[in-house]
Parts: C-alpha cells; structure tokens; sequence
C-alpha cells in the first residue's frame, strides 16, 4: 500500500501566501482538524477551519462498535456480520454482544437475560404520567416524555463515572422500553395495562403486553416472534447516525442516561428518520394500485415525488438488512396473510433495481422499504413505528454512549460556525429609526 520512502501526511500549499505545511494523516485515512488551524494569511487569523454542514465528511469519534462499510453493503457488530447474527442469534444475544464485546457463553447470556427480564416493571407512578396524555397522544411522544421521566425515579443514575452503576442504568433502560411502548399502545387504545411476564421471552413479552386481551394467555405466533427478534436486532445499531450521534452531544455534557437518551429518541421521531418507514406505507397506498406504478415511476424521474425507502446516505449497495427483511417478510405473510400493499412495493423494487435511472443513483431498497409493511400485518399501527425502532436501537445508543463516556479524547461537544450575520454596529435609539 505505501510505497518506497512515502511518508504518511498530507502537503498543502496555501495559494494565497505560498506558505507550505505537513500534516499527519492518521489511520483510517484522516486528518485532524486541529491541524488545519496552523493554516492562516495573518498570525492574528483564527486558522483554517473545514465546514461540513450535516456532518456528511467528518468523523467525530472513534469506535468500537459497529462498521458500516457502506461501498460494498456490509454491516457488522464487533465484526459479526449481520447476516449471521440475524440467522443465528437472538436479540438479547446481540445486545449482549454490542454493550459487552463479545459473544456470551451460556451462563452469561442466561443471567443477561434473567437480568433484563427482572427490570421490566417500571413503577406505577409512570402510569400516573401516562394518564396526563390525551387519549390520542402519539405513542413516540408520550415515550420520550417517560423515558426522561425515569431519570427522576433513578437519580443515582447521575453518578455515571461508576462503571457498575452506567450497567445497572443500562439493563434498566433496556428492560423496560418495551413497557414503556407496551403502556403508551395500551393508553392510546384505551385498553387496560397488561404487566410483564417474566416465563416471556423479549418479544413475546412485548407481543402480549401490547395485544393480549382479557386473561386469556396470548401466544404470539412463533414467527411472528422471531420476525420481531430478527428486526430487532437489524435495529440495534448503525454507528454515526442522527440519533446516535445526539446521544453521544447531549451525553458529552455528562448527564444521565435517561434524559440524554430522551434526546436521541426526538432525533429518531422526526420523519427523515424513524419515520422513513411510515413515509413508504403512505407512498404505497397512494400508489393504490401496480397499474399506477408506471406514472408514479415518471413523476419520480421528473423529480417531482420522491421514492421513499430506497438509497441511503451510507450505503451504495443493497443494504443488507434489506435482504434479511425481505426473507423476514416472507415468514410473516404466511401467517398475517400478504400485505396487499406488497405486490406494489416488489414492483417498485424490480423495477429500480434494473432500470438505470435508479441503479446509477444507487436507490437500492432500505431497512425501512419493507419493515413498515412487516409491522403493518403484525397489527402494529402506524404511530408505533418510531417506538420499534426506538426499542432495540436502545442497545445502540447505550453502547455508543458508554463508550463515549470512557474515551478520553471525548470533551463536551461544541463545533465552530462561520459566522455570516450584520458586522458590527452602534444602537439607534427609537426615535431615529
């Protein structure tokens, strides 16, 4: 890779003096931006600076946890490729891997599990606060609300340079987001609430606490169990993405898990986000029909609508969860019956994945193209989508968090602006304006 006598840094010539500098280029193909500020005409400038609005070239931190090799459509979790985790483990076992490194023996994974299965009550004065929503309160909201609230039922949790004390806080938040998901479904419906069962697996647990009615026991479908598992942990990280990243901001000023991790879920609520699988129901049922297909194509390649669920910042390749999802949804169907809307969404992706127009775009299908269809004939509404997402991608923000935490290159976030506004100037009284 390198050749004879080349040295690791990076030449530039400043036009405008003359000037000359080195700068290193570490692994990983980066440079410090630091190391731009020696760059200036005058020594009274304050350097050179990189703007990047959207933080579309600029890696703020590094990390242990999940690549995304985005170029050849490849997702991994501590190097387990998600195909194989999706094949072969099940959520919690992924969720043990992300926080802790590696995969857990038996005896390990069977306290996780027993751990996170006795932290899924939350107190009863959450149901307090759920009762001052409005009855038709969407459920992200009113989550977001109640994972902030915990931080006032834990305060302990402030105290999060003890490595035993961020675990206990971790396990917590991890048991009782579906609860809290649970809760929130049930106050919406205006059903009673039904309390964990701790025979329950994760998602079988949450299956019946959301859809169980009267004390009949309800058995959720074994596929549709693994189906909600395998989504889960497709769900459960994807390194520097918006939410994550206002995890690792707000946690960068050292307050407690919860309320940084409310945080995260409201960057995750807005519609470019967890919202992108709701915005491919909609597309697809404004479609209506596969013989409406063709004039939808047109209007996309004329720019005037946009094709919701396909292409992806990161990935320029299939994403591979898409491939796992697909397979996922298949299972589903069998059970639910098809999703009518799935005969229009496998046109669509015949079509963008051979016509030019969209393959040079790399408008791949996404996550989001097919979970919302999976989760719709499951029987989950709509508003609960974000909650879905919210649920394991918990795993993610915690692990990435905790990181944060530890890393010792890591201060209170606060980027520079270039400032564009009035120059100085001297205050008018009101009767000269």
């Amino acid at each position: 890779m390198s050749h004879h006598n080349a040295k690791d840094t990076l030449s530039i010539t400043d036009n405008r003096t003359g000037r000359q500098y080195e700068v290193d280029v570490r692994e990983g193909d980066v440079i410090r931006a630091m190391d731009l500020r020696q760059i200036k005409v005058n020594e009274s400038d304050f350097g050179m600076m990189a703007y990047d609005p959207g933080f579309t070239n600029t890696a703020f931190t590094t990390s242990r946890i999940t690549e995304v090799k985005g170029g050849k459509g490849i997702l991994e979790y501590r190097g387990y490729p998600i195909e194989q985790l999706a094949e072969q483990s099940s959520f919690l076992e992924v969720a043990y891997l992300i926080l802790n490194g590696e995969l857990p023996d038996r005896r390990e994974l069977d306290d996780f599990v027993h751990e996170v299965t006795y932290h899924t009550y939350v107190h009863e004065n959450v149901l307090t606060i759920l009762q001052g929503f409005r009855y038709d309160a969407h459920a992200m909201g009113m989550m977001i609300s109640t994972v902030a609230a915990l931080s006032t039922f834990y305060p302990e949790a402030k105290n999060i340079e003890d490595p035993a004390n961020r675990r206990v806080q971790i396990i917590r938040v991890l048991a009782k987001m579906p609860t809290l998901a649970a809760f929130a479904y049930r106050h919406h419906k205006g059903l009673p609430y039904v309390y964990p069962e701790n025979g329950l697996s994760y998602t079988a647990n949450f299956l019946n606490m959301l859809f169980r009615i009267g004390g009949r026991e309800y058995q959720p479908h074994p596929a549709l169990e693994r189906a909600l598992d395998i989504l889960f942990i497709l769900h459960a990280d994807h390194e520097q993405n918006c939410s994550t990243t206002a995890m690792r901001v707000i946690g960068s000023s050292r307050g407690d898990p919860y309320c940084t991790m409310s945080g995260a879920m409201a960057a995750l609520y807005g519609p470019l986000h967890g919202g992108a699988n709701e915005a491919v129901l909609r597309m697809l049922t404004e479609i209506g029909t596969t013989d409406n297909i063709p004039a939808f194509m047109d209007s996309v390649r004329r720019g005037e609508r946009r094709l919701m669920g396909f292409g992806h910042r990161v990935y320029k390749a299939y994403d591979p969860r898409a491939t796992i999802i697909k397979r996922a949804a298949d299972e589903v169907f069998e059970v639910t019956g098809r999703n009518p809307l799935l005969d229009i969404a496998l046109e669509l992706e015949r079509i963008a994945l051979q016509e030019e127009y969209f393959v040079k775009r790399n408008l791949y299908p996404n996550v989001d193209f097919y979970s919302g269809l999976i989760y719709q004939a499951m029987g989950f509404p709509v508003e609960l989508f974000p909650v879905l997402f919210a649920i394991p991608r918990t795993v993610g923000w915690l692990a990435q968090w905790e990181e944060m935490v530890v890393d010792p290159e890591q201060r209170i976030a606060r980027p520079r602006q270039v400032f564009r506004g009035h120059p100085r100037r001297d205050y008018v009284p009101m009767e000269s304006r």
